[in-house]
């Protein structure tokens, strides 16, 4: 099935009833060869297809892995974000980025939880200063959020996964005991966008300034901070937005988005962009699904923004063609 159908599916509802009615956990594997028809075959519990792409969805339970579902050197653990789409967004770029000249993408395995799903959505909706993230990690159970992402952890190593990834912002707020003890590598968003912009020899835009670099996000994002160090430990000068025109412009714009406000939002964000241009930085990190979708492709100021889940999209492909190359 094409990405841009699963995630059309997802989108709908569709699949997702089926996965919550009728199979859990499910698992299903299939190939992006565009040369090639997949061909599928049902089981009470699981669904595999012929490929070295695998998708496990779980709500709340787990399947036990007796043995290791791929056998590759370059298989990649993708741990699911905030929502699904969000996770075939990353899923989509891996796969396009990498299967280029007619080759297929790299191998991977997806384990995506609507529970833990719905929790970290309900931290990222709670914005500054209306709700403070630390009010809002109080109604949630720390310890138990760091056991269900070490388990989806563990549970991809089990599956054959080389390397692990979170393409989510939120989830990288428990990174550091989450990897703890980790078996094979496990990429961290903002360390791969502070290598990119460090290669990238910037310039800083006022003669005798450092070189900076905004960001923009939700609040739980910029509380956990590890954007900012980081950057800073990359030796860049962070910029953020001050508390007013946070208030006046990326709450609102949130807001708007919740309203299904697209164009309000997307002149809020542009207020903001302009605040931080003006303040002479290099970059502006959009740190968030929702704003790094909203400005059109053409849109000037998106050029001087970058994704970091592009980033770590990219980094996960260098990782997986450095160990193909070593075998």
């Amino acid at each position: 099935m094409e990405v841009e159908e699963l995630m059309r599916k997802m989108s709908d509802g569709s699949i997702l009833m089926c996965f919550h009615k009728i199979i859990r956990p499910m698992h299903f594997s299939g190939s992006t060869n565009k040369h090639r028809r997949t061909r599928f075959k049902s089981r009470p519990y699981s669904m595999k297809f012929t490929s070295s792409q695998i998708l496990l969805q779980t709500e709340g339970s787990y399947s036990s892995v007796s043995e290791s579902l791929l056998d590759q050197s370059n298989t990649i653990g993708i741990i699911g974000g905030v929502s699904a789409v969000s996770t075939l967004g990353f899923l989509k770029k891996l796969v396009k980025w990498s299967s280029k000249d007619g080759k297929e993408s790299l191998p991977f395995i997806v384990c995506n939880d609507p529970v833990l799903n719905r929790e970290f959505s309900s931290l990222e909706n709670c914005i500054f200063p209306y709700t403070r993230p630390s009010k809002a990690r109080s109604q949630l159970d720390h310890v138990l959020i760091v056991e269900k992402l070490k388990r989806k952890r563990e549970l991809l190593e089990k599956s054959g996964a080389r390397c692990i990834v979170m393409p989510c912002h939120v989830s990288h707020s428990w990174y550091a005991e989450v990897s703890e003890g980790c078996s094979v590598p496990f990429l961290h968003v903002a360390d791969c966008i502070a290598k990119e912009l460090e290669e990238a020899n910037l310039k800083p835009v006022e003669t005798g300034s450092n070189l900076r670099i905004g960001i923009i996000a939700t609040d739980v994002t910029l509380t956990a901070a590890f954007y900012q160090e980081k950057l800073q430990n990359h030796g860049f000068e962070v910029v953020l937005l001050d508390e007013a025109t946070m208030e006046h412009t990326v709450i609102p714009a949130i807001a708007s988005l919740n309203r299904k406000d697209t164009e309000g939002a997307r002149n809020l964000l542009r207020i903001a962009l302009q605040v931080l241009i003006v303040r002479a930085v290099n970059v502006i990190i959009l740190a968030s699904d929702d704003m790094s979708n909203l400005l059109p492709r053409d849109d000037p100021l998106l050029k001087r923004c970058v994704n970091p889940m592009d980033a770590l999209a990219r980094s996960t492909i260098q990782w997986a063609k450095s160990m193909h190359q070593n075998v």
